[in-house]
């Protein structure tokens, strides 16, 4: 469990994920030069733990190329209620701060990375 603590601490350091909030979404996600994916999600969230760590590899392996945050439903309801989040895990793509793509539900990581893909490569 030690050796699990310490890969995910030393991931969260070395990546660029952001922490979204109501305050921030605006200048980090609508205004970004980057596509960007939000995971919409809570603590309480079996399914969303789950896609945690995925979500971390995410930003460490698409940093430059696009940005990937969090963003905590239950802290910051106001950007839920805006783009109708109803489940949790959500996923977002968000690419000249309009909404590209979604998916609900933790689909895995190979999902994920081929939704990014396809902003990137469009």
């Amino acid at each position: 469990m030690v050796d699990g603590v310490r890969r995910r601490l030393t991931l969260l350091k070395d990546t660029e994920m952001l922490t979204l909030t109501d305050q921030n979404f605006d200048t980090e996600v609508l205004q970004s030069g980057l596509p960007v994916l939000v995971d919409f999600w809570a603590e309480w969230c079996p399914p969303c733990k789950l896609a945690e760590p995925v979500i971390e590899e995410l930003a460490k392996e698409y940093e430059g190329r696009a940005k990937v945050g969090k963003l905590n439903v239950d802290e910051n309801p106001q950007m839920s209620q805006k783009y109708s989040v109803m489940s949790i895990p959500t996923v977002i793509i968000f690419k000249g701060g309009e909404e590209v793509k979604r998916e609900i539900g933790f689909s895995g990581k190979e999902q994920y990375k081929k939704l990014i893909d396809g902003i990137l490569s469009s």
